[in-house]
């Protein structure tokens, strides 16, 4: 009769679920670790690469004026501060991490800001190859150092909208204790008014739709201008596959958005989706951005390899 339960120990726990759960435990946050560490590891390995082409860029003057590679510089240091505010919130909210309500509003701002900022600025970059191909005379003074400038400050204006509109909303709404709480810092914990995730939703849906048509136009344009041109090696053809290059950036960096319906819909493994959504689907996308743009550009790839022979000369030495 006895044996047909199983052991049982002090605290009236079967031992065999207490093992089982411990033994979970370990493995759980052995696989958390691991897959920090290799967050970590490609993260700094990013950073590197980042400083190295932002030292190319500030340290030359030719290139700090034109228009392509500020705006180059824009998106990199844009996606770094992405990461590093992604890279908090998957630590905070892995180890349970209780943050003020006012500092946990502004990193999710950051974050959820240059989330947007990113197609925004890829769009103006195809912009800027169509103006140099099909307006080329123009080019010099629609594409100035200054103007693109300008044009940076309008995109994070753009880019902040939304969460201004987002925070009256949420302001209206909570109450006045709310701001003075500790939370796990996320967006869902800062929603308190479903008009906010509409906000959230026909913002993202807009810029999708807008981003999305500036680059099919330009393309298009880019590529009749090439094909009238008729030379397979002509700078409207490069031209082209730039803006190629720059649907493929918006395509990858909107994969983030699939992380946000797997962690709705499969929950039995927060942790481990937590963690594989923001290595694959948030850093992956932004680590290629760098090494496709800049190794593939004849500039910095020239620089590049001009640095990375100086160190190697140095390290022999």
């Amino acid at each position: 009769m006895y044996g047909a339960f199983p052991a049982m120990n002090s605290t009236g726990l079967p031992i065999n679920t207490t093992q089982v759960s411990i033994v979970n435990n370990k493995t759980l946050e052995i696989v958390r670790m691991t897959f920090l560490i290799l967050s970590y590891f490609c993260f700094c390995f990013f950073i590197y690469f980042i400083t190295m082409i932002l030292y190319i860029f500030f340290s030359n003057a030719q290139i700090r004026e034109s228009a392509r590679y500020v705006l180059f510089a824009h998106m990199l240091i844009n996606d770094t501060l992405y990461l590093i505010g992604g890279l908090f919130l998957l630590v905070a909210s892995l180890y349970l991490a209780f943050i003020p309500v006012p500092v946990c509003y502004v990193i999710v701002t950051l974050v959820s800001c240059t989330f947007r900022i990113t197609p925004y600025n890829l769009a103006v970059m195809s912009l800027e190859r169509y103006v140099a191909i099909c307006h080329p005379l123009r080019h010099a003074e629609f594409c100035s150092g200054h103007r693109s400038t300008t044009a940076v400050a309008l995109i994070w204006a753009l880019g902040l909208t939304p969460n201004v509109v987002d925070f009256i909303t949420l302001s209206l709404s909570a109450e006045k204790r709310f701001f003075s709480l500790r939370v796990i810092c996320s967006k869902e914990t800062l929603t308190v008014n479903p008009t906010q995730n509409t906000i959230r939703s026909n913002v993202l849906v807009i810029t999708l739709c807008l981003v999305a048509s500036i680059i099919i136009y330009t393309y298009i344009k880019v590529m009749l201008v090439a094909h009238k041109l008729g030379s397979g090696t002509s700078s409207a053809i490069k031209a082209g596959r730039t803006v190629l290059l720059h649907a493929l950036q918006l395509l990858l960096s909107m994969m983030s958005l699939i992380s946000l319906y797997i962690e709705v819909n499969v929950k039995e493994y927060v942790v481990l989706l937590a963690i594989s959504n923001f290595l694959f689907f948030m850093c992956l996308p932004r680590f290629l951005s760098p090494l496709i743009y800049g190794l593939r550009d004849e500039v910095f790839g020239k620089y590049l390899r001009k640095l990375y022979s100086v160190h190697v000369s140095i390290k022999l030495r």
